[in-house]
């Protein structure tokens, strides 16, 4: 298992459009990966999972991986969540 932490940096937190775009990309990993906050974990292969979890602006999450692609996915991860999830 691989971990990073990483501050969410949109504006409006993971509101619909990022959230949509982390879980598309996080549904192409082979790992199974977990997204935690002090209080959440959530699994961001599901939109609605992102969502609910209703991170905001500033929220520094860890990003795990666990499985045989862990290292090429924590990467392709977190540098999604640092370029801004296309916003």
């Amino acid at each position: 298992m691989v971990s990073r932490s990483v501050t969410l940096t949109n504006k409006s937190g993971l509101h619909a459009r990022p959230a949509s775009e982390l879980a598309r990309i996080a549904s192409k990993c082979k790992s199974d990966i977990t997204i935690k906050t002090e209080e959440k974990r959530i699994n961001p292969k599901s939109v609605l999972n992102i969502m609910a979890a209703a991170i905001k602006c500033g929220t520094e999450v860890t990003v795990e991986c666990n499985g045989e692609t862990e290292e090429e996915d924590l990467k392709m991860i977190i540098e999604a969540i640092e370029s801004g999830l296309g916003e």
